[in-house]
């Protein structure tokens, strides 16, 4: 038991988790649980996951912001090689904190995994030359059920590491770059999510 540290509600947004798995390590290398349900249901979670997902992305990929419309997941996300800095932003009805952003960076270094309830849109940074990422969801993927929200909403106001400049509407990654000149890039869907107040 204890091969986990949560950290509850981060940012003030109910559900929001930053996981921290416990890491043994010598000379060797490392071991670490990447998951374990009883540790999981002992912290609070009774999620059944059903499907893993990993992707890998190069430097200045920022893949974002989605969200399901008819069949919400929740996601359980983590790097395993390079680093990221992966932001959740809250849509559910009702909620005291609809439209507040959270963002951690999870590296290959730091372990951290960020686990995201039903309810909200997801996006990632790569800060890394290539970052690879790995996330479990509980419900399965379903044709045409994808929305979004642009990277950019002024609405949101996600603070995205290091970058800088950018001369064109939402949500348009033309003249955006990371701090050493790396131009974001964007799929050509993700380019054309509308902000929050039109979603």
């Amino acid at each position: 038991m204890g091969q986990i540290t949560v950290e509850k509600n981060v940012g003030g947004i109910e559900g929001l988790c930053v996981i921290t798995p416990a890491v043994h390590g010598d000379a060797r290398g490392y071991f670490m649980e990447t998951y374990n349900e009883r540790e999981m249901k002992e912290a609070g979670f009774d999620i059944q996951f059903v499907q893993d997902n990993q992707s890998m992305s190069v430097k200045g990929v920022l893949r974002g912001l989605h969200f399901q419309i008819n069949y919400p997941q929740c996601k359980l996300v983590r790097a395993v090689r390079g680093s990221v800095f992966d932001v959740a932003v809250d849509l559910r009805e009702g909620s005291a904190t609809y439209g507040k952003w959270y963002g951690v960076e999870l590296s290959e270094e730091n372990k951290k995994q960020f686990l995201i309830p039903e309810g909200f849109a997801h996006g990632f940074l790569v800060l890394s030359d290539e970052a690879e990422f790995c996330y479990k969801v509980n419900d399965f993927w379903h044709p045409n059920d994808e929305g979004g929200l642009a990277w950019n909403d002024p609405k949101i106001g996600i603070r995205w590491p290091d970058v800088t400049g950018g001369y064109r509407g939402i949500p348009s990654a033309e003249g955006y770059c990371m701090a050493d000149g790396t131009p974001l890039t964007l799929s050509e869907k993700d380019q054309k999510w509308p902000g929050l107040e039109e979603k």
